[in-house]
């Protein structure tokens, strides 16, 4: 009697370890589910709006996941200004600037040798060290700050609910950054703006 409930015990035990490894053995075999061949990420739980576990090299394990969508949400917004002011220029430039290359490849070398380039990195740096240290400063102490966030919201789109525009925010501001490198590169192979080399159908050099 005694061997018997030892031995079904042990088997207990035994069925119990199993299961346990193989619950910890799924957990940390989660796959990504925007890289589905990659492991879950550790530090992407989902939280953040867009976050869809894709991290290919590994940032979000060297740096603050805070800090990494602060940069995004910067590096995006400039992006969405940037592809509108890309194709704005294509049909409209300024009066006051004569001699202006309609190629915004040729453009930014112009406006560099003219210093109107210099001012705008001038803005740019005094409006970081202004604002964009101190609230990403505030953000990583814990003060609550979103990252990216900067009561900027003059149409009061996101009073009632955010999330939405969070969401949109995100995936514009993506989209936003691999067109322009788009712009940029097509710019420099076929030497034509954008909207003119959709309509002569040039596609390659």
């Amino acid at each position: 009697m005694v061997a018997f409930i030892g031995a079904a015990a042990f088997n207990g035990v035994r069925a119990t370890s199993t299961q346990v490894c193989r619950a910890t053995s799924t957990v940390s075999m989660a796959q990504s589910k925007a890289v589905p061949f990659l492991p879950q990420p550790a530090n992407l739980d989902g939280s953040m709006a867009g976050d869809v576990g894709f991290d290919p090299l590994g940032f979000s394990n060297m740096f603050d996941v805070k800090f990494l969508r602060e940069a995004e949400l910067k590096h995006g917004r400039i992006c969405m200004l940037a592809a509108l002011g890309w194709l704005v220029q294509e049909f409209y430039t300024f009066p006051f600037y004569p001699g202006a290359p309609k190629l915004a490849t040729d453009a930014h070398d112009f406006f560099v040798q003219l210093g109107s380039l210099n001012q705008i990195l001038i803005f740019a740096s005094f409006f970081e060290i202004v604002a964009g240290v101190p609230g990403i400063l505030q953000t990583m102490q814990g003060s609550g700050r979103e990252p990216g966030y900067f009561a900027f919201d003059p149409l009061k789109l996101a009073k009632d609910d955010n999330s939405k525009y969070a969401l949109s925010e995100v995936k514009n501001g993506r989209l936003a950054m691999i067109a322009v490198g788009g712009f940029v590169h097509q710019a420099w192979l076929t030497k034509m703006p954008v909207i003119e080399q959709l309509t002569n159908g040039k596609f390659l050099p």
